[in-house]
């Protein structure tokens, strides 16, 4: 090997650092095998999304943005997972279907106004803000259920599309077999498995 190569990237020993124990190997290899699962997952949505694209007959745009700045927003991986918020961020078939599903939701206007009427705390003016109002004792400290109504509208809808887009999910995963060591990181059938997502 090529003096300039040694230690670096691929090349680098396998060999535990100096005072490493068995147990930081063992560790290691663990990590190692759970982002293989993790990263085979992301490949596997995208695969998916792909087909279930071509089957609607969407066409995903291009994704101009470069793999290494892929960014995930702390919200949608708390939300959606690690997994699903990185397949989303990465793949434009995923994207594309989720954008999809979510024009197909229809959010009846009982839900919409059953939501206000259960969260008025959510729709307090500025100045009730302010003054740390309770939004269920004055009424004039809550925006009208007309000027919220929109947005509420989106959020739900929003909401019911990545409740599909998980289903659309469970049942296209359900037939996939993975080799051996590239099954989901959540999988309880293999020994190392985490529940995080």
């Amino acid at each position: 090997m090529p003096p300039h190569l040694r230690g670096a990237g691929l090349y680098r020993s396998a060999a535990p650092p100096r005072g490493a124990t068995s147990h930081d190997a063992a560790a290691q290899a663990r990590r190692h095998r759970q982002q293989r699962r993790w990263a085979t997952q992301i490949v596997v949505i995208h695969e998916l999304a792909g087909r279930a694209c071509a089957e609607r007959g969407l066409a995903p745009p291009p994704d101009p943005r470069p793999m290494h700045l892929l960014t995930i927003p702390e919200s949608d991986a708390a939300d959606l997972g690690s997994i699903v918020a990185a397949a989303l961020a990465h793949s434009p078939a995923a994207r594309a279907l989720l954008a999809a599903l979510e024009h197909e939701q229809h959010i009846p206007e009982t839900a919409v106004r059953d939501y206000y009427d259960r969260n008025l705390d959510r729709f307090l003016t500025p100045d009730a803000l302010r003054r740390g109002a309770d939004p269920y004792a004055a009424p004039s400290d809550v925006q009208p259920y007309e000027q919220v109504r929109d947005a509420i509208t989106r959020e739900l809808r929003r909401a019911a599309a990545r409740r599909a887009f998980f289903d659309w999910l469970d049942a296209a995963r359900a037939d996939v077999e993975y080799a051996e060591g590239h099954e989901h990181p959540g999988d309880p059938t293999h020994q190392d498995h985490e529940h995080r997502h």
